[in-house]
């Protein structure tokens, strides 16, 4: 009877004694903490898995899932963007430094900015201006068809669309490299847009003075 109250006396003892906590505190919350913004913690969705990721959404955005709009939509949007910024970016370059194509002289910037030079074109071609937009509008339906169905049963990847005519190996790597480049492009015709309309100065006069 006497060895049966020890035990529990010594078996109440051991469940209030302290108990060492595995050292995974600082671990867990530097896993926790998003990449891009180390005061903040890491969004559920972006856990490293898609190229160019490093947690930063600060607006929560990655978590909207409502009127066909989630993450796989969003990122289908970034990459689209990023490829059109990134044609647009060398575009502006190109005739800055080589003149406009042939046929277009008088589109010539001759340090005037690109948005000058649209309105300039506008004025002489509406009717080209107009067929563009219904030529991107007939590429946006099987691009919208595309990603609706990849969306719904998870076979395509976002921006995939099959179109690889050098055979470029596509790596994580490589993939990481077009989404940094692509954001970058944006800023930059962003850049270009807006100093355009407040100067009236060409890209290259505004960057170099």
């Amino acid at each position: 009877m006497r060895g049966l109250i020890a035990a529990c006396v010594c078996a109440s003892a051991v469940a209030f004694a302290p108990v060492n906590a595995p050292a995974r505190s600082t671990v867990v919350m530097s896993a926790e903490m998003s990449k891009a913004l180390p005061f903040l913690k890491q969004p559920p969705l972006l856990d490293g898995t898609m190229a160019g990721d490093a947690g930063f959404d600060p607006l929560g955005l990655s978590q909207i899932d409502d009127v066909g709009i989630d993450l796989y939509w969003l990122r289908e949007a970034e990459l689209k963007h990023s490829r059109v910024a990134m044609l647009a970016a060398a575009g502006v370059i190109f005739e800055e430094l080589f003149g406009p194509a042939p046929g277009l002289e008088f589109c010539a910037a001759n340090g005037r900015s690109q948005m000058d030079v649209f309105w300039d074109f506008w004025d002489k071609y509406p009717n080209v201006i107009a067929a563009s937009i219904v030529l991107i509008t007939v590429i946006e339906v099987p691009s919208g068809i595309a990603a609706t169905a990849g969306r719904k049963t998870g076979m395509r990847a976002p921006g995939d669309f099959g179109f690889n005519p050098l055979g470029f190996t596509v790596t994580k790597s490589l993939a990481a490299k077009e989404i940094a480049n692509g954001r970058l492009a944006m800023i930059a015709t962003a850049g270009f847009i807006l100093q355009g309309v407040t100067t009236h100065e060409s890209a290259l006069k505004n960057l170099f003075g």
